[in-house]
């Protein structure tokens, strides 16, 4: 998988995929992520890529010219799935659009800033907008961030346990159940018994009566 990122401020994701899994990954050829400054596409000497509003108001806007050279040179060198843009007023990511992303094989992802990009963008370049919750950025890099590491990480190969991700919250509407490890106590408190059974059926049935519980008690709108 290829994911290209472009951003007005690339030194903000540096560190981010530089290490851990998502660096793993790429190491390991599993995935690919480039980034993409925006002023390197500037029309002009000052590398300008935002502007005044038409009509006035506060704040700027990202051009449409640096962002359209950029996503038709990426084009011109491959197919891409998708180009999505992260915005506050997007679609709700959830885990079931981490899966469909995650069998994709290149993936352009756009980072909004200031007030957002010119409108026409959205209109003839972009192809699915994501807001990773009701709350406002004060750009999207850390958004698009986000979505790459839920993307990368299901990736076959790419975790060391590929069964691990299937256990995650969300992969079957319900919240992952407890876990514990070493010592088996701590102060008096007992990991529960079923666990230390080795018993491997009543262990999964009660995992999944702990996931259900606990759903029901924290987020019974996905048992809807």
């Amino acid at each position: 998988m290829r994911i290209d990122i472009i951003t007005c401020l690339p030194r903000l994701l540096d560190s981010f995929f530089a290490h851990s899994i998502l660096k793993r990954a790429q190491d390991a050829n599993h995935a690919q992520v480039h980034v993409h400054d925006l002023r390197d596409y500037s029309t002009n000497k000052q590398r300008q890529v935002d502007d005044y509003a038409f009509g006035g108001g506060a704040g700027m806007v990202l051009m449409i010219e640096p962002i359209a050279k950029c996503i038709r040179q990426l084009q011109a060198e491959r197919t891409y799935d998708e180009v999505i843009y992260m915005t506050p007023d997007g679609e709700r990511y959830e885990q079931k659009m981490a899966n469909r992303l995650s069998m994709t094989e290149n993936l352009i992802i756009l980072c909004g800033h200031y007030k957002g990009v010119d409108e026409r963008l959205r209109e003839h370049f972009i192809t699915k907008e994501i807001s990773i919750g009701d709350y406002v950025l004060s750009g999207g890099e850390l958004a698009a961030c986000v979505v790459a590491d839920s993307i990368i990480r299901l990736i076959p190969g790419v975790l060391n346990d590929e069964t691990s991700a299937l256990t995650d919250s969300f992969q079957d509407n319900l919240l992952a159940p407890p876990v514990y490890t070493r010592p088996a106590e701590f102060e008096g408190w007992k990991v529960p018994d079923i666990l230390l059974s080795g018993h491997e059926a009543k262990i999964s049935d009660w995992r999944f009566q702990q996931s259900l519980e606990r759903t029901r008690t924290r987020r019974p709108d996905l048992l809807d």
